[in-house]
């Protein structure tokens, strides 16, 4: 399968660059082919132009300034995310991947009448490996705005029968060795059998 790893954290020597080379190899000794994108190694500009936001309903214009990144996760059957959780949120180096690559002509069509429609049914497996720095309890509270991010809205895009793997290392505020350790045979254990 051709994974495509979207990874967002800007210091490789942290237990999210651990995870992000845990996922690389799992998924290359499993056989898929992976591409990796790593937003923060790739200079990624996250900000969304008033330009781009003015043409983003023209797909011919989205596509032209991102083809690139569209043309990967269009060659892609698989999507794997890997991000630390900041303010309740992704870094905002991912939300702007979103905001600037899953767009009108990319991640979705708009019709004729107005209504959208998923652009990436070819889509059929996502996993999101996500850090927290608080419990799982408070994140809870909170609504877990990333678990909602990575299973309800990626889930609209993508084929109606993609499995979609969340995995989610809470209270990173409180080290724990052992702990962490055990978390990153847990994802390895995932990407083997995505």
């Amino acid at each position: 399968m051709r994974v495509l790893v979207i990874y967002a954290h800007p210091d490789p020597d942290s237990l999210n660059g651990a995870i992000h080379r845990e996922i690389l190899t799992a998924l290359s000794a499993a056989g898929h082919e992976v591409d990796d994108i790593d937003l923060y190694a790739e200079g990624f500009d996250p900000v969304l132009s008033a330009e781009e936001r003015r043409d983003y309903f023209e797909p011919d214009l989205n596509r032209a300034r991102v083809a690139d990144y569209a043309a990967r996760i269009e060659a892609a059957e698989g999507l794997v995310f890997c991000f630390p959780t900041w303010c309740l949120g992704p870094p905002a180096i991912l939300k702007g991947f979103f905001d600037r690559v899953m767009v009108p002509g990319v991640s979705f069509r708009l019709e004729e009448d107005g209504s959208l429609s998923p652009n990436l049914q070819h889509i059929k497996r996502v996993a999101a490996v996500v850090t927290y720095g608080r419990s799982r309890g408070i994140l809870w509270w909170f609504g877990d705005p990333p678990r909602r991010m990575m299973t309800r809205y990626i889930r609209w895009f993508v084929s109606r029968n993609a499995r979609i793997r969340y995995l989610g290392f809470y209270d990173l505020h409180k080290p724990d060795r052992a702990r962490s350790e055990k978390f990153l045979k847990r994802v390895a254990k995932a990407m083997s059998g995505f």
